[in-house]
């Protein structure tokens, strides 16, 4: 069964940087879409950034400039570097992903696999 694995959060001062990773398992056929989101505490899950299999990318507005999501074809992991990171990037980042196209990108029920979440927390 298809697995996602995330890893790579923990604690950072304001200004510091991390990159998340998500490593894919368990699938016989091509992802279309995978990507990242977010939920702060009392809040609703938000869109961080997705990347089609065709390589094109796109980002929540908000974020835009300070993340970077990619990805290791041979390796089957998806990553998200954050830099310049703020208080307000506190949340759970989870990957996620489909094996179609989901519109809107960041509608969070177009995507039928999750994985279990990482922790970031910024002070």
């Amino acid at each position: 069964h298809v697995q996602l694995v995330e890893s790579g959060g923990g604690s950072v001062q304001a200004g510091g940087s991390l990159r998340l990773s998500c490593l894919l398992s368990g699938f016989t056929y091509d992802m279309y879409c995978m990507g990242w989101f977010r939920q702060a505490p009392g809040k609703e899950h938000e869109g961080v950034a997705i990347i089609e299999s065709v390589g094109a990318t796109t980002y929540a507005d908000s974020l835009k400039g300070r993340f970077t999501i990619s990805r290791d074809i041979a390796k089957n992991t998806l990553y998200l570097q954050m830099n310049s990171l703020k208080p307000d990037d506190t949340a759970m980042y989870y990957c996620a992903a489909d094996a179609k196209a989901v519109a809107p990108w960041n509608w969070v029920g177009g995507y039928n696999y999750w994985g279990q979440g990482t922790q970031v927390t910024v002070s």
